[in-house]
């Protein structure tokens, strides 16, 4: 059996869903959990653009597009998170 690329991709994306169940599960919150929170979610993300949606090959506008709509989105969250405490 050959271990290539795509499993090694596939058990960091159980082990990034592992550890955001484990913080949800302890009910951890904060600031740092937030973020923590966050850039497992980018992390996640880029990983599927790049090896699952099989982008890493392509030209870099199709990349950028869609990394750039995760940048978009986790700003997004970050700043209605940073604006709900009172930033």
């Amino acid at each position: 059996m050959k271990f290539d690329r795509l499993d090694l991709v596939w058990l960091v994306l159980l082990a990034a869903t592992a550890a955001t169940w484990v913080l949800g599960e302890r009910g951890a919150s904060g600031l740092g959990v937030m973020a923590a929170l966050l850039a497992l979610s980018f992390i996640k993300g880029r990983l599927v653009v790049l090896d699952f949606m099989a982008l890493r090959g392509v030209r870099l506008m199709w990349r950028a597009l869609l990394i750039g709509w995760l940048v978009l989105v986790a700003s997004l969250i970050a700043l209605a998170y940073w604006l709900s405490l009172g930033g």
